[in-house]
């Protein structure tokens, strides 16, 4: 079952370039980052909409609503923030070297979550070798941006 969940995690992160492209001609075609995440958005929206009916998925009651940290809410807005950053910064610096820093990035905030486990994390401690993984990725950021 672990071995799904890795090429699971492999396929939702080849899907990534493919949906910037998307939304990078989306840009385009409506002139607006904005624009372009906020349909991007609407019509992932959709889907799951269509997805939560189709397979009858239960909804929160309003006391789980209303007892869930107000962190949890803002899970949305980095999605936003991400998206919009992706499409204005992707056409300046390409896809290779933005996804490149995004996983670097995605690999040093990780290291501090998994350190203090953060919004329910089991602690994972940094070690010198996870710092090493860590370096060896920002390494690769600068080769593919140099070549």
């Amino acid at each position: 079952m672990y071995l799904i969940y890795l090429l699971l995690a492999i396929l939702a992160g080849a899907g990534l370039p493919v949906q910037l492209g998307m939304n990078n001609q989306l840009r385009i075609m409506t002139g607006s980052p904005m624009s372009a995440a906020f349909i991007s958005f609407l019509v992932g929206a959709l889907t799951l909409g269509v997805y939560v009916v189709l397979l009858r998925q239960p909804l929160p009651s309003p006391l789980q609503i209303a007892t869930a940290p107000w962190w949890v809410w803002l899970g949305g807005v980095v999605g936003v923030i991400y998206i919009v950053v992706a499409i204005v910064v992707a056409p300046k610096i390409g896809p290779a070297v933005l996804f490149s820093l995004v996983v670097a990035g995605q690999m040093l905030n990780s290291l501090i979550i998994d350190q203090f486990g953060l919004f329910g994390f089991e602690v994972h401690h940094i070690s010198p070798l996870r710092v090493l993984g860590v370096a060896l990725l920002v390494g690769g950021v600068v080769l593919i941006r140099a070549f």
